[in-house]
């Protein structure tokens, strides 16, 4: 059987991040600079493996004081490790796709399971064959060295321990 090559398309994708603040609202960020591919020997995807690589530096809270203390060794340490990497398998089971796989952050590398909406395949207007996927699950940020903590005054938490991924990823077929 055959593989197909899939390559992410970077103006049609998002990478981004959701964090609970003071337990009372979510900040969002974003990695601007990402790529990845999948392999897969179907057109259901299922058993493709997926590798994906972040750039630290990219990362866009819309805050630039906020970004650069995520780069910073109290997070990301983005000097020393400038990289987020994930490789694992899409799966099914009884309909439900599952991503699973290995997510390294500062050299810390721990098997995450994201749930998968898997958009299905359409060609475009130029002809390129696109497929589409929402990728969603949850990591908790000291388990990965960001490790940064703060509690006020009256007993909040700053930064919530848990980090939701959220992933709107299209890819394209290679020839």
């Amino acid at each position: 059987m055959s593989t197909t090559k899939w390559i992410i398309d970077p103006t049609h994708s998002e990478v981004s991040f959701k964090v609970k603040h003071l337990v009372i609202s979510t900040v969002t960020g974003q990695f601007k600079e990402f790529e990845g591919n999948a392999e897969s020997t179907s057109d259901d995807f299922v058993g493709a493996t997926v590798s994906f690589t972040a750039d630290i530096n990219s990362i866009d809270t819309n805050q630039k004081d906020r970004d650069n203390h995520l780069k910073s060794a109290d997070f990301f340490d983005a000097a020393n490790h400038p990289k987020l990497t994930y490789a694992g398998k899409i799966t099914n089971d009884g309909g439900d796709y599952k991503l699973v796989g290995d997510l390294t952050l500062r050299e810390t590398t721990k098997n995450i399971e994201f749930d998968v909406d898997f958009g299905g395949v359409a060609g475009d207007p130029y002809g390129q064959i696109k497929a589409g996927f929402e990728i969603e699950g949850k990591i908790n940020r000291k388990e990965f060295g960001l490790s940064w903590s703060a509690v006020t005054e009256a007993g909040s938490i700053v930064v919530s321990d848990q980090v939701r991924l959220i992933l709107s990823v299209q890819l394209v077929k290679q020839a």
